[in-house]
C-alpha cells in the first residue's frame, strides 16, 4: 500500500506547465511539513505534483504560506546529470488536495483569487455550462 497523507504551508506559489502531447496541467509545489516531536522547530520540505483540474485549482488558489492537506502517493525516479552523475528524486502525486485556511483577504474580506490563468497555444478554453463535456 502506498498512501500518504500530509498537512503543511507551501514554501512558494505554485508552478502550472502542460504536457504538450497530451494536454494535462501539471502543478508543481514544495511544502513545508512541521516535524512534530523536534526539540526545536524544524520541518521537512516535501515536492508535490498535482495533475488535471487539481493542477489548475492549487495555481489559481494557492499562494505561499497557504495551508494544505494532501492524499497521494510517494513517487521515486532517478535521472543522470550531464556530467553522468545518477540523482534520485522523491515526490508525492497528489491525489486530492485541500485547502485548509481562507489564505491572505482582500481589504472587503474575501479571499484573494489570482487571475484565471492564460490558455496555452493550442488549447481552446472551456465554458463551464459547457453541454457537450461528458462529465
Amino acid at each position: 500500500m502506498n498512501n500518504v497523507v500530509l498537512i503543511g504551508r507551501l514554501t512558494k506559489d505554485p508552478e502550472l506547465k502542460y504536457i504538450p502531447q497530451s494536454e494535462t496541467a501539471v502543478a508543481n509545489f514544495t511544502l513545508a511539513v512541521d516535524r512534530p516531536l523536534a526539540k526545536e522547530k524544524t520541518a521537512d520540505f516535501i515536492r508535490i505534483v498535482a495533475f488535471g483540474k487539481t493542477a489548475e485549482l492549487c495555481e489559481r488558489f494557492l499562494t505561499k504560506g497557504r495551508l494544505v492537506g494532501i492524499q497521494g502517493r510517494i513517487q521515486t525516479g532517478s535521472y543522470k546529470t550531464q556530467s553522468g552523475e545518477t540523482r534520485y528524486t522523491t515526490e508525492v502525486y497528489a491525489d486530492r488536495v485541500e485547502f485548509l485556511d481562507r489564505g491572505d483577504k482582500s481589504a472587503s474580506g474575501d479571499p484573494v483569487q489570482k487571475p484565471a490563468p492564460q490558455v496555452p497555444e493550442g488549447f481552446q478554453a472551456l465554458d463551464e455550462d459547457d453541454d457537450d463535456i461528458p462529465f
